[in-house]
């Protein structure tokens, strides 16, 4: 190679250097480590002169910001030429913006009760394995794939054409989830407008209630626990929320009714702040990201120190973290530790993809996924022990052991326990109602935000000329009006529907096909071959075992174990008619039948001398154009992968070696 490509590719011409990490010309100016600066062509054959003289010194400092055009950030999306794409404006705004994304509602709510559910400190253990063997692995497979290609998630499957589809699949998973996540976001904000009322309107019972009303304020101590109640009553929380707020219905069979007008202004007010957020892609996103990521943690340690100063709240956090030893031999436990990890880190539904995608080259991912897995995790555990103090002394107040029998899990959960919760509070619960629900809304629109910048990231790749503003005010328009859905007196029926047969079940399946198109199709060895090109580092066995092995070997076990236990879905005891079955099914197979239907265009694609099988396996191979976007960079790609070529042309070729050195070579 000559002196003008070794410039141009940071002296890191056998892929073996990491090619981001290089001196700064001008470090003064840059305040952020890995800030991205704009490449100045005119002056670009200077700036490559004066990096050969700095030599190794310059890799060595590290600190600054990629001056080469090849490395220092995403190229155009293939094919589209003299295209750039948009990047983050450093690297710790991609880190904030994965911990607002992965960092959610599902840690709050979700799993503090997961756990109570299956076993308390018992289903922690279960959990923290699940999220080594899957969670981890997954989390920095995802992240690897993105930032190697610049390309979104539809786009990033050209490393195998005949498999696009499961791209289009997550997209309509990710859609679904968005619309109906942007109204919990809209019961989030009046709750917190509700918190300013003098007395929190939740906390008394109305007349037309009837007897069997309990309030949720404070009560004065009479010595009667509500486990020793001969008559259930229904608090005033869960009356609340179900009668005013959601106006829920019994059932859906005479239609779902009209959405509530507060609600509906919620909602709108929850999509011009999600669609402000995206409305410069992730120059502005990755702005709010800051806020988004950091605030939450503010306000849950607030609440942190107030729960365990309560009295009775050691008791809830010990039983919290007291195992159940036999609860590990039940299957539930492990199945609710998958999807929990699963969910909780959004895996497989192509927002990590599309997030790192927008990185530069040789961005240290590995320690990112590090980061915000373990952050994950982190604030899982906090939350339990927050929302377990608080349950230690409701039961005190009630004059109970029974932790259990204070609260209630379910759909809505942040909805009627909390509040309840909070309504008992004898010293200001206004201030904690509005904190905490201001926590739930800035935690739910970080993670809405990164949902919605999936889809737009998908549009603006198929339709490059269009502005980005215009792509997310589409999205915020088609939003909003598909979640006045959720907000009808049906809603619930609804939202419950689709979020099994249009989210849970598809993505799970689609997981499973991607996660073995990426080992045994394109194959671990390339992968690592790739990650050793980007990042200059040998992938451990341990990755190598769980993405070729371990993981699908899970997903699919626990896939087998939802089919083999399946029962027909219900809301609250309410069995859908016969014929939203038959469409929620078909809402299910038109997910997965993505991955069908977009086959048939990738192998018609091919070359039609080569014949039908030949297309089909020539449809399975890279395109010619997989690899990074920058156009020096990929060209030092392809001599690196013809070299690698060339010495596998002397390997064994049995079916049991391909195996072998798929997964260890």
């Amino acid at each position: 190679m000559d002196s003008s490509v070794t410039a141009n590719n940071n002296n890191n011409n056998d892929g073996y250097m990491n090619p981001a990490f290089v001196g700064s010309l001008n470090s003064s100016t840059i305040s952020i480590p890995g800030a991205y600066k704009p490449t100045n062509v005119a002056n670009g054959s200077s700036n490559q002169k004066q990096q050969e003289a700095a030599g190794g010194a310059g890799a060595v400092a590290g600190a600054g910001t990629p001056s080469g055009p090849g490395d220092n950030q995403p190229g155009a999306e293939a094919g589209e030429q003299g295209k750039k794409r948009a990047s983050w404006n450093n690297d710790i705004e991609f880190l904030m913006s994965c911990i607002a994304l992965s960092v959610g509602l599902g840690n709050v709510w979700r799993f503090p009760f997961t756990a109570l559910e299956n076993g308390g400190g018992a289903f922690v253990i279960p959990y923290l394995i699940v999220l080594v063997l899957v969670g981890k692995p997954v989390y920095y497979l995802e992240m690897l794939l993105g930032q190697f290609s610049s390309r979104g998630s539809v786009k990033v499957y050209d490393f195998a054409p005949i498999m696009r589809g499961i791209g289009y699949g997550q997209v309509l998973a990710t859609g679904i989830v968005t619309t109906y996540y942007a109204t919990l976001m809209a019961l989030t904000l009046r709750y917190f407008v509700d918190s300013f009322y003098p007395t929190l309107p939740w906390s008394y019972c109305r007349a037309e209630w009837g007897p069997d009303c309990l309030d949720s304020g404070p009560q004065e101590a009479s010595g009667i626990s509500l486990a020793n109640s001969s008559v259930v009553r229904t608090t005033s929380a869960e009356f609340y929320f179900t009668n005013i707020i959601l106006r829920e219905k019994t059932s859906i069979d005479d239609g779902i009714g009209y959405p509530s007008w507060s609600l509906a202004l919620a909602l709108a007010i929850a999509w011009v702040i999600i669609a402000g957020i995206m409305f410069k892609g992730v120059k502005s996103s990755g702005k709010a990201s800051y806020f988004l990521a950091l605030f939450p943690y503010v306000v849950m340690f607030i609440l942190l120190v107030r729960a365990l100063s309560l009295p009775g709240a050691f008791d809830g956090v010990l039983y919290f973290l007291r195992p159940q030893w036999h609860k590990l031999l039940e299957p539930q436990v492990w199945y609710a530790a998958v999807t929990q990890v699963f969910f909780s880190l959004a895996i497989c539904f192509g927002n990590i993809i599309m997030y790192s995608s927008y990185n530069r080259f040789g961005h240290n991912i590995y320690r990112d996924a590090n980061i915000v897995t373990t952050l994950d995790t982190f604030t899982s555990l906090l939350s339990g022990v927050i929302i377990f103090g608080i349950l230690g002394n409701l039961a005190y107040e009630n004059n109970t052991k029974d932790i259990a029998s204070v609260v209630n899990g379910g759909p809505g959960l942040a909805f009627i326990s909390y509040p309840d919760a909070i309504a008992k509070f004898k010293v200001l619960p206004q201030l904690f109602s509005v904190l905490f629900f201001l926590m739930l809304f800035v935690l739910g629109i970080g993670s809405n935000v990164g949902m919605a910048s999936c889809l737009s990231t998908v549009i603006k790749d198929q339709f490059v000329h269009l502005k980005n503003w215009m792509i997310v005010v589409g999205i915020a328009i088609v939003g909003y009006f598909l979640g006045l859905l959720y907000i009808t007196p049906g809603g619930q029926f609804i939202l419950n529907l689709l979020d099994f047969f249009g989210a849970t079940f598809v993505a799970l399946v689609l997981a499973i096909f991607e996660l073995v198109t990426i080992a045994w199709i394109y194959g671990v060895k390339r992968l690592c071959r790739d990650v050793q090109f980007m990042l200059g580092i040998k992938t451990s066995l341990y990755y190598r075992i769980c993405w070729a092995v371990v993981t699908p070997l899970l997903m699919l076990t626990i896939l087998i174990y939802m089919l083999a236990l399946y029962e027909p879905l219900q809301y609250k005891n309410y069995t859908y008619q016969s014929g939203v079955y038959v469409f929620g099914w078909c809402l299910s197979a038109f997910g997965v039948g993505q991955v069908l239907f977009w086959a048939i265009p990738a192998i018609r694609q091919q070359p039609a001398s080569l014949g039908f099988w030949g297309r089909i396996r020539k449809a399975f191979e890279p395109l010619p154009n997989w690899g990074p976007t920058d156009p020096h960079t990929l060209k030092r790609y392809q001599l690196y992968v013809q070299e690698d070529n060339v010495s596998a042309m002397f390997r064994r070729s049995s079916i049991w070696h391909k195996i072998y050195d798929n997964i260890f070579g």
